[in-house]
């Protein structure tokens, strides 16, 4: 017969205590690439919202593999990016306990869907936000043009303010996210430069990313509420016989120190996390209004849209630019997903590996579809009663 183990590993990683509910619905960004002068300017992150997934067929490049030269399918997530506007840029200053803001400059004119963002009730408003503010550029920009000198001569780190243009989405929302990205690349001087010159002007993800790059995502994720210790922590269920339930943790500790550990599994939050995954591979970036907006490919001709029919679930059309990226992401459909570079430059096969797709799934998401376009399934059903 076995017997009782005296001990064993751990059930769940204590790292990301306190496993508690995340204060904003979006991503934040905690750390950026590491900024190189002899670089060109440059953004360094970027703000979509997930649409859902599909599946790709695509030919594997990597000579010595059993995979070389063969198909394989993998899952994909659709991430739809409309531009970003610029409104802001904020400098800081290096101290011994961190980064401190010196000042923030906001740009002339500001869209309602981002003063919605400094309002908790915009229809009782008087919707007087930065009334007072644009009287600076009224007077010649001489205090703009202060405080930008101002930043150039102090600060060592420089990000720029940019808003959603969520209006232009699928779905009912009207208040902007707002976000600080980091501008990395030449002199401060120069950043500051290009972060004024990009004030009130859209910015596209393909200005920041490129198919075939490896990127880092950061986002919320899925909200479970509360949880037992099994589905939370992943502890053992009891045997069968025991009583008062088996769903449990047996032993919460010992009778002295009288009090519970930190480090005993409880029942509580599961999920609406703040996480950051690494290492996405893009597959494909997509404008609006031309030929990359679209599920064809050099093997697949059919004319068809990246979205499937009937829509995405629970979230609709895709119209604006949109990002694929291998894999999942964390968070439901239409929530913000913050789009970062990779910390560190990614030198492995799978990163470096130039991916051709061969096919993109479009058939539709409600059930088994069978069909990749609404003609396919006419063709094949034929003329059925209205």
């Amino acid at each position: 017969m076995s017997h009782c183990k005296f001990e064993h590993p751990r059930c769940g990683s204590l790292g990301f205590n306190p496993r508690k509910r995340c204060r904003r619905g979006r991503g934040k960004v905690k750390s950026f690439p590491r900024d190189k002068a002899t670089d060109a300017v440059h953004l360094t992150a970027f703000m979509g919202y997930k649409a859902g997934m599909t599946h790709i067929v695509r030919e594997v490049e990597k000579p010595g593999s059993k995979l070389h030269k063969k198909e394989t399918c993998e899952p994909v997530t659709i991430i739809e990016t409309p531009p970003l506007i610029i409104v802001g840029v904020v400098g800081y200053v290096k101290t011994p306990r961190g980064l401190r803001s010196l000042n923030t400059i906001w740009a002339e004119h500001l869209s309602d869907e981002l003063k919605r963002k400094f309002y908790k009730n915009w229809y009782k408003s008087k919707r007087k936000a930065f009334s007072k503010y644009t009287k600076k550029y009224t007077d010649g920009k001489k205090e703009i043009e202060a405080e930008l000198e101002a930043l150039k001569k102090h600060c060592t780190v420089i990000r720029v303010l940019a808003h959603t243009q969520v209006k232009k989405l699928s779905f009912g929302q009207k208040k902007a996210h707002l976000i600080e990205i980091q501008v990395n690349g030449g002199s401060i001087a120069a950043k500051v430069d290009y972060a004024y010159s990009q004030f009130e002007k859209p910015v596209t993800v393909d200005a920041v990313f490129q198919a075939n790059e490896m990127i880092d995502t950061i986002a919320i994720t899925k909200g479970r509420g509360t949880l037992g210790v099994i589905a939370r922590w992943g502890v053992t269920r009891l045997p069968r016989k025991t009583h008062r339930g088996l769903r449990k943790v047996a032993c919460v500790g010992a009778w002295h120190p009288a009090r519970v550990k930190w480090t005993v599994a409880r029942a509580g939050q599961s999920g609406f996390f703040h996480r950051t995954e690494i290492n996405k591979k893009v597959y494909k970036v997509g404008k609006k209004g031309e030929a990359s907006h679209c599920a064809t490919t050099d093997y697949d001709v059919t004319k068809k849209d990246i979205t499937p029919m009937g829509g995405f679930p629970h979230y609709g059309i895709v119209k604006e630019d949109f990002i694929i990226v291998r894999g999942s992401v964390p968070g439901t459909k239409k929530r913000p997903i913050t789009l970062r570079r990779t910390l560190l430059a990614q030198t492995s096969r799978s990163a470096l590996e130039e991916i051709k797709m061969k096919f993109i799934d479009t058939a539709s998401k409600f059930g088994h579809g069978r069909f990749q376009t609404s003609e396919e399934k006419a063709k094949n059903y034929g003329r059925v009663k209205a």
